[in-house]
Parts: structure tokens; C-alpha cells; sequence
């Protein structure tokens, strides 16, 4: 019993000497809450402090990137909403028709956007709307159905629009990063991110023709993406997002986007002239499945072709039909069908001559051409 007195005494006094060394009154040590995005414990990386000095979030060099670009890019994107006319049992009336993304192409207010975003829309009942919140209707300037591309127009001061980097398409290169920044599902001022996956693809446009050099990306585009830039590193538009290769509907990581390139020329042509200059030969063409080639049909007065001496059909004195010539290349390069014929003619501008090569009978010959614009026509 005298052991167990004799032990509990000491306890107490170790007790009692503890709590006036280390006073339970103390404040435990101040904790820090360092929120990382990366294993690697000692890394170069810059530190943002938030409103409570308490909290430091820390941020890679390349998530700073990121957030810069978007911060940099995001005020040139906007909200695309369209209406149109619907009939129903009850009533007949504008209703929404759907929405997209667009983006600022310069300081005089005129926005771009993809042709199928606003087709079938009323023309006065577009709507955009800015990254400040500010919304505006639009009116059309022109489109280029064969790019599924259009350009609005709103009536916002120079103050108000944040003109986007264009860049060019001539040095993308596959596997390099890239940035969509658009309206997926009606969700505003969205970014996804992903990497070049291939270059040089054909799609369908609007028009049923192809769309050659198409970049393809896996950065997620979905439904509302549509109209939207794509841009590199650098935070520079490189292309369009156009459209999906999706069995359901939404991303399955093959996204499609419309060159730069391509979407300049369209651009200042439809705000120089209403629509794009392209160039055209001047006669009628056709396919038949029996004939390697396109027949010329008819040859238009006072064209290039016509000019050239090019021969369309005719008949003779008994009202059979005579062939003309039969348009077999173009500068060489092979013409089978109308989608070469228009793919070979996106390698030329109006006023430029070309070779075209023809069958006249049973022999082959090329006939010197100049050709004209769709706009003079």
C-alpha cells in the first residue's frame, strides 16, 4: 500500500511540472493548408496567397500557363444563341433553336462563328453575348457554307471587344498542346485542353463538300463547342471547332477544327465583299459514273473557259447530242469528280492561269485558262 502511495505522488508531480513547462492554454502550432497538384515535393512553382493568409495554393509553372492563356483569351469568346420560327398544334412562334460559341475577330464588332450555328436561324433573332455579360444582336455580314463558316455583326463600342490572337496553321505540328475555350451545353467560358492527334483530315461541310486539312484534337469539344477557337501555347487562335466523330453525340476525344489559314481568307473576303472570291472556270460540269472525268456541259459567254475554247455539248443536224471535251486534270493533277475539281480549285486565286487538261475526242490536250471569281459572276 505504501509503494502504491509512494508511486502515485511521483506520477502527480511529474503531472504538475509537465503542465508548467507546456501549459494546456497554448495554441497548438498554426497549420498550413498547401494544396498541390504535383508529387514532386521541391519543384519550382510560383505560390498565390488568398484572401486568408492561412491558405497558399500552389500552382505548377504549367497550370500558371494555362491559367494565363485563358485569362488572356477568354474575353474575346462569346455566347451564340439563336431563335426561330416554329409551328406547333397550338401556336406558331419564335422558339430557342439552339446555341454555340463564337469568338471577336476585330475592334469594328465582327464576330465568328461556324455557318451551322446560325443556319436556319431568323436573321434578326442572333444574339451575342460577351464575356462581360453584355448580349447584342447580331446581324449577318456573309458565310461560307463550303467552310462552315459565318461572320456576324454587332453593334458593341471598341472598348467593349477584345479582338482574338490569330496565329497560322502552317507550323502545327502533331502532339502539340492545344486549348478550346467555348459554350458546351449552353455552360459559358469553358476550357478544355488536349493535343494535336492528327493533321490534314477531310470532313463534310454544311454544302456536302469536304473540308480538307481539317487539325484533329482530343481536347473535349461537345455540343455548344461549335464556333469556337482552338488555340496553342501561346494562347494564338490556330483554328475553328467545327465538329465530332461521336457515336453519341458528346466528346469521344476526336474533335475536328477549321485551319486558321483557311478561316482568314474566308473572313476578309466575307467582310471585304459579302462572300468569299473563289475561283471558278466558267462552264458547267458534270459527272457521269460511265465517263472518267467531269463533261463540260455548257461554256459560259465571255469566261476563261469560253476563252480558252473550251466545248461544251452540242448537237448535230439530226438533234444527237455531240460530247465536247471531257475535264480529265488540272495542272496535272488528276479531276474525277466535282469534290476534286473544287478541292484543286481551293489551290488557286481568281485571276490566276491554269492548264486544263481535257479529252477532245480521242486525244488529250491542255488549254490555257484564266480563271474568274465567283463574285464577278
Amino acid at each position: 500500500m505504501k509503494n502504491f502511495l509512494l508511486s502515485f505522488l511521483i506520477v502527480l508531480a511529474a503531472f504538475a511540472a509537465g503542465r508548467y513547462f507546456f501549459p494546456a492554454t497554448e495554441a497548438p502550432p498554426k497549420m498550413i493548408d498547401v494544396v498541390s497538384r504535383s508529387p514532386a515535393p521541391n519543384r519550382a512553382a510560383s505560390a498565390t496567397a488568398s484572401a486568408n493568409d492561412d491558405l497558399v495554393t500552389i500552382y505548377t509553372p504549367e497550370e500558371e500557363r494555362t491559367i494565363r492563356l485563358f485569362e488572356r483569351a477568354s474575353p474575346s469568346v462569346c455566347f451564340i444563341t439563336t431563335k426561330a420560327m416554329r409551328r406547333s398544334f397550338w401556336s406558331y412562334g419564335e422558339v430557342e433553336s439552339g446555341s454555340g460559341s463564337g469568338f471577336v475577330w476585330d475592334r469594328q464588332g465582327h464576330v465568328i462563328t461556324n455557318f451551322h450555328v446560325i443556319n436556319g436561324a431568323n436573321t434578326s433573332s442572333i444574339a451575342v453575348t460577351l464575356s462581360n455579360g453584355k448580349t447584342y444582336n447580331a446581324r449577318v455580314v456573309g458565310f461560307e457554307k463550303e467552310k462552315d463558316l459565318a461572320v456576324l455583326k454587332i453593334d458593341a463600342t471598341a472598348a467593349e471587344l477584345q479582338p482574338i490572337e490569330v496565329g497560322s496553321s502552317q507550323n502545327i505540328r502533331v502532339g502539340q498542346a492545344v486549348y478550346a475555350i467555348g459554350n458546351p451545353f449552353g455552360l459559358d467560358q469553358t476550357l478544355t485542353t488536349g493535343i494535336v492527334s492528327a493533321l490534314d483530315r477531310e470532313i463534310r461541310s454544311q454544302a456536302g463538300v469536304p473540308i480538307k486539312g481539317a487539325i484533329q484534337t482530343d481536347a473535349a469539344i461537345n455540343p455548344g463547342n461549335s464556333g469556337g477557337p482552338l488555340l496553342d501555347s501561346g494562347g494564338q487562335l490556330i483554328g475553328v471547332n467545327t465538329s465530332i466523330y461521336s457515336p453519341s453525340g458528346a466528346s469521344a476525344g476526336i474533335g475536328f477544327s477549321i485551319p486558321v489559314d483557311v478561316v482568314r481568307y474566308v473572313v476578309n473576303d466575307v467582310i471585304r465583299y459579302g462572300e468569299v472570291r473563289r475561283p471558278v472556270l466558267g462552264a458547267d460540269l458534270r459527272q457521269y459514273s460511265r465517263i472518267e472525268g467531269l463533261i463540260v456541259v455548257t461554256v459560259d459567254e465571255g469566261g476563261g473557259a469560253a476563252g480558252a475554247g473550251l466545248r461544251g455539248l452540242s448537237r448535230d443536224a439530226r438533234g444527237s447530242v455531240i460530247l465536247g471535251d471531257v475535264l480529265v486534270g488540272i495542272n496535272g493533277n488528276p479531276v474525277r469528280s466535282n469534290s476534286d475539281l473544287y478541292l484543286e480549285l481551293e489551290k488557286y486565286q481568281p485571276g490566276e492561269m491554269v492548264k486544263l487538261n481535257i479529252v477532245r475526242g480521242d486525244r488529250r490536250t491542255a488549254l490555257d485558262t484564266r480563271l474568274g471569281s465567283s463574285v464577278d459572276r
